[in-house]
């Protein structure tokens, strides 16, 4: 046999053990999840202390209560419910998110830009604006680059609502007016209760 031969026999061997080695260490990651996904189809869903939603079409906390609407392009309407300060450091708004259009309405607009982010339609574009402080606050983010925000919020088909809440680092106590905005939306001032 000749060294060329040889040479091209040991590759091939090569190349067989490391796509072997890499079946079995994808098959090794891979299990676990019980076969569920999360709405983005490649992760499992976020897990955050923030409020779950109960499904599509369901109310948020409070759906009674308006404190604020925003619309936008499309037909689609945030309203605003509640914007509760914790004592644990952050600021939660709770809305419902409808669609009012004639098409199918996907948030993939409201993310934000940052490239570490792994959520894909959410409405991590998110931010409070303390106009007199002159501070913008952002969504927070959990250790995974996860929002602590809704997730998943695609398909919005017309005539459906969702509720969507999203976690920001609370402005000082003395601030207690806030513009919430959401990219393509006319922002919306809002009272913060503790």
């Amino acid at each position: 046999m000749s060294i060329r031969r040889t040479a091209k026999a040991a590759r091939g061997a090569v190349a067989m053990a490391s796509a072997i080695g890499l079946a079995l260490v994808v098959a090794g990651c891979g299990g676990g999840d019980g076969g569920t996904k999360g709405t983005d189809g490649d992760k499992p869903p976020a897990r955050s202390t923030a409020p779950k939603d109960s499904g599509p079409g369901s109310p948020a906390a409070d759906s009674d209560k308006v404190i604020g609407e925003m619309k936008g392009p499309d037909g689609v309407v945030v309203t605003l419910h509640s914007v509760v300060r914790d004592s644990g450091g952050f600021v939660t708004v709770n809305g419902t998110v409808s669609n009012h259009g004639n098409r199918a309405f996907n948030a993939i607009d409201w993310r934000s830009n940052e490239t570490e982010l792994r959520s894909r339609s959410s409405i991590s574009g998110a931010t409070l604006v303390d106009k007199a402080g002159k501070k913008r606050y952002l969504v927070l983010r959990d250790t995974n680059g996860e929002c602590l925000c809704t997730t998943g919020l695609s398909g919005l088909m017309p005539g459906d609502s969702r509720p969507i809440f999203a976690q920001f680092p609370a402005p000082p106590a003395k601030v207690t007016q806030v513009d919430f905005q959401l990219p393509t939306m006319p922002p919306a001032s809002v009272q913060i209760t503790d």
